[in-house]
């Protein structure tokens, strides 16, 4: 398949569009009406998108040759004449690799359906490798999930810790030792399929507010091998200026200085709230403590400590939804109540009466449905 990121990256720098260019949006157009609604003939498909029936037919005939949309059957509507030849996306004949190395003991891939439903899932167990030996286990835990799909794969979504730009360059990743390192052309090049690589936490937003809870106005807080966060304002996802937008890991939380992170500073929001943070803070139980309390304490400081680096983006952004993801070993109600208490005391709830904070419904699988969401928008162009 060919891949159409290509086309968007040229439409963004030019001032004039092409013909093909209005074509390709049209496709995506009704691939869009499809995913979200279901089968449809070809005349709903005219009603819906505003198309004439003529420019569908021509369309329809391409997106079939293409593989991405199938007749399904014919419509039961009780209309005269002949019955409607339903059409529908591929969802069963098409299948997308999703790709998570956001745990720091684990990296998990899937082979999922266009519904992102996870179909078959693999598991590479990680001893905190670094440069090109935490590349190596890259390429063969997606390898695993390659030889896993019974189906075509339109691509491979990756979601990494790390600052990554749109054209998925690893700009740096402290926790595998990455600098500038070309993670996209790297999967690409080896598998010969279109890849497509996000940070994790903002795949892991992408995922909730397709698949899972999601609203116009969310973040989303993933506490996995770093802590990162995903943001959505008028639904449209935040990235910022250098592609930088929600790194919160290495943001200095007090003035206590606090436990030296990784990155060399100390006292940063990651040695309180990472999971290998909280992981080796729950080992370091005094004798005197029982094990419920010393949990109930690490996690509480660790959602103190999240909180106070939250408020103020919170207030700024006026968030309506914040939605926790993390192990649920780890990231529990003891650590959302302490998140949603500092919050509260931090800033002025009267400004958000609806505001909520809530774990995530689906936390093991975000990640891998955040990159499945991405896959589908840049080589379905469904949003």
């Amino acid at each position: 398949m060919t891949s159409t990121t290509g086309n968007r990256s040229t439409m963004s720098r030019r001032t004039a569009s092409l013909p093909s260019h209005g074509r390709e949006h049209n496709l995506a157009l009704l691939l869009q009406h499809l995913y979200a609604q279901g089968p449809m003939s070809r005349a709903d498909l005219s009603r819906s998108s505003g198309l004439t029936r003529v420019t569908i037919s021509d369309l329809v005939v391409e997106l079939i040759s293409r593989g991405h949309v199938i007749e399904v059957g014919t419509s039961s509507d009780s209309r005269p004449g002949k019955p409607s030849i339903l059409l529908d996306i591929n969802r069963q004949g098409l299948q997308i690799i999703g790709v998570d190395l956001a745990d720091s003991a684990v990296l998990r891939a899937a082979v999922m359906d266009l519904d992102g439903k996870v179909l078959t899932r693999v598991e590479l167990e990680t001893t905190d490798e670094r440069g090109e030996a935490a590349s190596a286990q890259v390429i063969e835990l997606t390898a695993r999930a390659v030889a896993a799909a019974t189906e075509r794969i339109i691509g491979i979504g990756v979601g990494t810790p790390g600052i990554v730009t749109d054209q998925g360059l690893v700009l740096t990743a402290p926790n595998f030792g990455w600098t500038d390192l070309d993670l996209r052309t790297q999967v690409s090049e080896h598998f010969n399929l279109p890849t497509h690589v996000v940070n994790d936490a903002d795949g892991a937003v992408m995922g909730e507010h397709t698949f899972g809870n999601g609203s116009a106005h969310m973040m989303l807080v993933k506490l996995g091998r770093g802590v990162g966060c995903g943001t959505i304002v008028n639904g449209v996802r935040v990235r910022g200026a250098n592609a930088a937008s929600g790194e919160l890991g290495h943001v200095i939380v007090g003035t206590d200085q606090g436990p030296e992170c990784v990155c060399g500073k100390h006292g940063c929001v990651e040695t309180w709230a990472s999971i290998p943070s909280i992981r080796r803070a729950l080992a370091a139980k005094p004798e005197a403590t029982s094990m419920e309390d010393h949990h109930r304490e690490v996690m509480h400081r660790a959602g103190e400590r999240l909180g106070i680096v939250l408020a103020p983006i919170i207030s700024v952004l006026d968030v309506q939804d914040l939605v926790i993801a993390g192990p649920s070993r780890y990231v529990d109600d003891n650590l959302l109540s302490a998140v949603r208490e500092t919050i509260a005391a931090r800033t002025n709830a009267s400004q958000r009466p609806n505001f909520t904070v809530q774990l995530s419904q689906n936390p093991d699988d975000i990640v891998l449905r955040g990159a499945a969401v991405n896959v589908l928008f840049n080589e379905l162009g469904v949003a």
